[in-house]
């Protein structure tokens, strides 16, 4: 019991050291985005604590959307989908990411529906990460992002027994690809291994989008991502464990 307790203890130390180091990181450097407390907004830049407040937006659906709105972003609120027989399945409050406003780039298929936070994070990703290294790499934009699609009513690794995929609830995005404007199309399953700008360009999206998504999986992670990002906005808590690989 002393060694439990210890350990208990420990733990506990060492996330309030983190959580000072942040705090105190953020006051030095004067950005209000990398405090826990302070206010999200959606056109901020992105800080150390942009990608908890994405993914604690999962209990407060109505400042999600109230946040896209302030942002200039488009979405259409869908209706609830509850499938009979499957408890572990089903939104009640997911959003459309629509053309126009603020966001320049399309998601094909677009009819897909996500939780709010997987839709708010899409956006950042888009202005702060995706936009910007497309032009570093390519001189071009990204004008499309591909993408496998978001709810489906299954277990991980589409498994008969274990913990139901993100996927089940809408909370989790699928990207394959990104189109430039001038046609040229950069996909995970081709251009992963590319030693050049595509190769370089996926891996700076993947990174990016681990400050703002709780969890990104890559073909890093193992083979069932070889042909796609998975993105998902799981909220463990403020101190909890993030995966990024």
């Amino acid at each position: 019991m002393r060694a439990i307790r210890r350990a208990v203890v420990s733990a506990v130390v060492l996330a309030l050291l983190v959580l000072a180091g942040v705090v105190l990181w953020g006051a030095l450097r004067g950005k209000p985005q990398d405090l826990p407390w302070t206010p999200l907004d959606l056109g901020a830049p992105v800080g150390a604590a942009t990608g908890r407040k994405l993914a604690a937006l999962g209990e407060d659906t109505p400042r999600c959307r109230a946040l896209l709105e302030q942002a200039g972003v488009r979405y259409t609120a869908l209706p609830a989908r509850r499938p009979a027989g499957e408890a572990q399945c089903g939104y009640d409050e997911a959003t459309r990411l629509t053309p126009g406003g603020a966001r320049r780039i399309a998601l094909a298929p677009a009819n897909v529906g996500t939780s709010c936070p997987v839709a708010a994070a899409m956006a950042m990703w888009e202005w702060n990460v995706v936009t910007p290294a497309a032009r570093r790499a390519f001189g071009e934009p990204v004008t499309r992002i591909e993408h496998f699609g978001s709810y489906n009513c299954r277990r991980m690794y589409g498994r008969d027994a274990g913990a139901f995929s993100e996927h089940a609830t809408a909370n989790a995005l699928d990207i394959a690809a990104f189109r430039l404007a001038d046609g040229t199309r950069i996909s995970v399953v081709g251009d992963w291994n590319d030693t050049g700008a595509k190769g370089r360009f996926l891996r700076e999206v993947r990174d990016g989008a681990c400050d703002l998504f709780a969890t990104v999986l890559s073909p890093d992670y193992n083979a069932a991502h070889r042909d796609h990002f998975h993105l998902d906005q799981a909220d463990r808590g403020a101190m909890s464990w993030r995966a990024c690989r």
